[in-house]
């Protein structure tokens, strides 16, 4: 069974293009024009072991919001196309990561119910050139395009770059566990409902 997708979006704002492979070894090759978001999403495959090609051309000039935002659609999209009827997963995942004095908290139930739970601040407006209101607005964005239930904790930490990394890799290692295919699942549908 191969778990891939590949994704192109195009709008008056962005054009973005994506391939993932749930089933990877975590390699990254990413251009969104947003150094920091590149970063957090090299990060976010190198730990859920997704290999993800991802280019994108957004109306930076304006801001960042559009090409952040629309990633997470696409990103999200590709989740869910990639795990199919959602036989044999694992379907929950949790994980809580440090970074330095930061410590963040992800939880995931590829429930087929998009819902997200956000529960971070932080303690400057920007990281890098990026606005760090955008992340919030990503895993938005990603949550209701993958169907998932996701809620995000920021544990501690004061140093912004530490709270967004721990953030996503966190997202990651919640993810790399619920998309896992579970031997004694088998090919069944992880729930009583026998659809997600």
């Amino acid at each position: 069974m191969t778990r891939t997708a590949s994704i192109t979006r195009t709008t008056s704002e962005t054009d973005i293009s994506l391939t993932l492979d749930l089933d990877g070894t975590g390699r990254a090759d990413i251009e969104t024009g947003i150094g920091f978001l590149d970063h957090m999403l090299t990060a976010l495959a190198r730990h859920a072991l997704f290999d993800l090609t991802l280019r994108a051309k957004g109306d930076l000039h304006i801001d960042f919001h559009h090409t952040t935002e629309d990633i997470g659609i696409v990103l999200g999209r590709a989740l869910t196309q990639a795990l199919g009827d959602k036989r044999g997963i694992a379907r929950f995942g949790h994980a809580m990561v440090p970074m330095d004095e930061a410590l963040a908290e992800a939880a995931i139930d590829i429930s087929g119910r998009p819902f997200l739970a956000w529960s971070v601040a932080f303690a400057q407006p920007k990281v890098g050139a990026m606005d760090t209101e955008l992340f919030e607005e990503f895993f938005r964005a990603f949550a209701s395009n993958a169907l998932i239930t996701l809620h995000v904790t920021q544990k501690s930490g004061t140093n912004t770059h530490h709270v967004a990394e721990a953030c996503f890799k966190a997202l990651a290692r919640a993810l790399r566990m619920a998309v896992a295919l579970d031997a004694r699942v088998g090919t069944a549908i992880p729930s009583t409902k026998g659809a997600l």
